[in-house]
Order: C-alpha cells, then structure tokens, then sequence
C-alpha cells in the first residue's frame, strides 16, 4: 500500500512543479524594494531595473530637482552663492520644527544661498530647500511651475510634484503651494529618479563636491552651531561605507518609505542607483534596509559589468557599404561607424550585441544623397541590439550607440557630365520602350 502511495504522489508533485522557473528568480537581485534601478552614470545604459515605471513616493529625493534648478539660475547668472536670503514666517516656522531634518533659522536672519545650498545637499534641510525655490522664483507655488517645465524638459514621466522639499503637504503647517493638496506628496517612478540624477551629474557635476562631504558644521561659532552629518551613511567614515560613493540623496517620509538614489565611482566607470521604499526580510523600512540594497546593486554593477568594445572605429556593415549618390562625380559614398562602440555589459554577454544600421532618412532625397557629400558627414547611427535575453536600454529612450559617417568625400559632377548622364539616361530609357515594344508584339 505504501508503494502505491509512493508511485501515485512522486507523479503528481512532477506535475504540480512544471510552473515553477528557477531561472525567473535569477532575474532580480532579491532585494526587497518597491521599486530600483542601475544605469551606467556615463552612458545612461541601464543596467537593471524593477518595477522601475512605477510612480511611488521620492520623499527627499525631490531636492534633486531643486539643486538642478539652483544650478542652472546660477549659471545663468540669475542668483549668486553669495547672495542672501532673509527669512520669512514660512521658512521660519519650518525650520523650527524639531520632526524634521533642518538647520535653524532666525526669524530676522539672513542667509547666504551658498550655505543654504550645503545645508540642502548636506543634511537635506528643509526650510533650508524652501528657501532657495523662493529666492528663485518669488515663492514656492511658482518654483512648482519652473520643476514642472524642467522635468518635461528632462523627459521625466509619471512624475507630479508638490513642494520643493519632498516633504508631505501636510508637514508645511497648512502654507504648503498654492494648488496642491494639504496631505499630496512627490511622485515619480525610478527610472525618472535615475534619469533625473543622471542629468544632474552630466550638467552640473560640481554638486558632487558638496554631496561628497560627510560632516560639515552650519553656522559655525555661533549660538546657531549645528553639526551636519550627511543622511548618506555610505560615504566614507559612515557605518554602511561603501568605496567609491560620493552622494547623491536620501529620502524618507511615511507615504515613501526608505529612499536612496546613490551613486559611485570605481576604476574610472561610475554608477547610478535607486532603490524606492526599501524594507528588510521582514518587511520593515529602515536605513540599513535601503543602504543593502543599494549595496547589492552597486556590487552587481561593479561585479558583473565592464566596459567592452562592441565595436571598432571604421567598422562596415557587409549589408550596406555605400549609400548612393545624386548629382555628384562618384554615384555612391562609402560609410562606415566613425568612433569605436563601447557599452557596459556583462563580460559574458558580449558576443550577444549585434551592431543594426539606422540610416537617417531626413537626409536622403528618394533614397539618396546630393552632392556634394563631405567626409565625416553623419549619415545616420547604430542601435546596438540583443539577440536574446532582455536589454534594458537606455535612460534616455532616443539615445543611440554611435554614429555612421561618409568616409570619402564626393564632390557634385560639373555640368557636362550631368548633361551627359542626363542624356545617357534618355537614350537608355527609349531603347527600353523600344525593346518592350517589340516584345510586346510577338508575346
């Protein structure tokens, strides 16, 4: 009886087991977050993503946008770092209020924006970041409308902004912007998150100067005297040190969770990362949660990824060496990949990134280009593509792996031989209605 048990159960758990894919497991990282995302910090090749197109909560990760913007104004010579602020009723009740992260304000004080900045990058002050969208744009409601024209900018997506902080609504003591909720708070997927810091890093990589620094004093020598210590414990000195992290920006509330977009540098490549209300195995936030997982993206990236020429400089499709020509003394052009074609990827995956032609198409006149053609004219560019398995692409979605260029240059014919092409031309098109003519009779 046993044995029959045995011989009818051993079945039915095959059968009950065929679903199950181990190698879907192997897909992600195991860590436990509602959202992430890896991207090369040069390329903006994304590296590994999760549930990455989600909208969630970005808490502090906001203040991103307000640094964007702060150097922008700067470097159009709209503000200075020396000039000052000088505190209102609102940044003055906020930086009072002990529940969140701030350096104190005087109500009849003033403040430089370059101390304010660090305040922001440093210790991610509050009043501190409001202060600097007033001095901006005039108040908070119409630095909204500069985050929002940025970010469209950008090409962020799925993103809504409510104050400049990152803080809930409701924290801001009812003089939250005009037009958004008492209780609504930052949204934006991950993948906009990384784009985002990707941005911020390529335009204005002075901000990791500040974001850098681990301990820095506000107001020093003075009865204001507060000690900084950066909200990003994987700088080095913190407990969850990590070589090579030298920012980007932590973010908490109760609606996000445990926020972090950090980012390092190692043997000259860098890395972007996100993880979005990161919890422990059981289910609980904390900092330890997001700094993990941060670091198991980080040690995937650094790991299992390197820099690899996909392609070489002067590389030839054997699809499509030339692109023909109009008008000019050659009737073709050769073309060819103008720089080598290097990508972060896993060094065993390398042999499956096959080079795709895209001729421009806005260039050519009924699939040709006029002469005269000029060596190292972009004729179009190339998409480097997986042939199996998944790639994620790019951060930017129109960003392509390098350009195809004329080789030689071809000069336009001179008129004579145009005359004589054109004449050709005739001739060889009335002997062709000559002979389908005469086919024509005896078919």
């Amino acid at each position: 009886m046993r044995n029959l048990l045995v011989l009818l159960i051993v079945p039915f758990m095959l059968i009950s087991t065929v679903g199950i894919n181990p190698a879907a497991a192997n897909d992600k990282l195991g860590i436990h977050v509602d959202g992430a995302i890896l991207i090369d910090a040069d390329t903006g090749k994304i590296l590994y993503e999760e549930n990455a197109d989600t909208p969630l909560g970005i808490a502090s990760m906001t203040k991103m946008m307000t640094e964007y913007l702060l150097f922008e104004a700067i470097a159009e010579g709209k503000i200075t770092w020396e000039q000052e602020y000088k505190v209102n009723e609102y940044t003055y009740a906020i930086s009072q209020d002990g529940r969140l992260s701030n350096v104190p304000l005087r109500a009849d004080g003033t403040y430089t924006i370059k101390e304010l900045y660090e305040a922001l990058a440093i210790y991610s002050a509050n009043a501190a970041t409001i202060a600097i969208a007033e001095t901006i744009a005039g108040t908070e409601t119409a630095f909204l409308k500069l985050m929002n024209e940025k970010a469209e900018e950008l090409g962020l997506e799925g993103y809504k902004f409510v104050n400049s902080t990152g803080l809930n609504n409701e924290d801001l003591q009812g003089m939250h912007p005009a037009g958004t909720g008492e209780k609504d708070e930052n949204v934006m997927p991950a993948k906009s998150v990384a784009k985002l810091a990707y941005h911020l890093i390529h335009d204005y990589p002075e901000v990791l100067e500040t974001t850098k620094i681990n301990t820095k004093w506000f107001r020093e020598g003075t009865d204001d005297a507060t000690k900084m210590d950066n909200w990003n414990f994987m700088l080095p000195g913190f407990v969850y040190e990590y070589e090579g992290v030298d920012g980007l920006k932590t973010g908490t509330t109760n609606f996000a969770g445990y926020t972090f977009t950090g980012t390092a540098k190692r043997n000259g490549k860098r890395l972007i990362a996100v993880v979005m209300k990161a919890v422990d195995a059981d289910g609980n936030g904390s900092y330890k949660a997001r700094f993990e997982a941060t670091r198991a993206l980080f040690d995937y990236g650094f790991g299992q990824f390197s820099e690899v020429e996909l392609v070489p400089a002067g590389y030839e499709f054997e699809e499509q060496k030339t692109i023909d020509v109009n008008k000019g003394k050659n009737d073709s052009v050769k073309i060819a990949v103008k720089d080598s074609v290097t990508m972060m990827v896993k060094t065993s995956e390398k042999d499956l990134y096959k080079p795709e032609l895209v001729i421009d198409e806005s260039k050519l006149t009924d699939g040709k280009l006029e002469a005269p053609v000029k060596k190292g004219t972009v004729v179009g560019h190339i998409n480097m593509v997986r042939t199996e398995g998944t790639d994620y692409g790019f951060i930017d979605s129109n960003q392509y792996a390098g350009e195809v260029v004329a080789t030689e240059t071809v000069e336009k014919a001179g008129w004579f031989k145009l005359s004589m092409r054109a004449t050709g031309s005739f001739f060889v098109s009335i002997w062709d209605s000559t002979t389908g003519f005469v086919k024509g009779l005896f078919s």
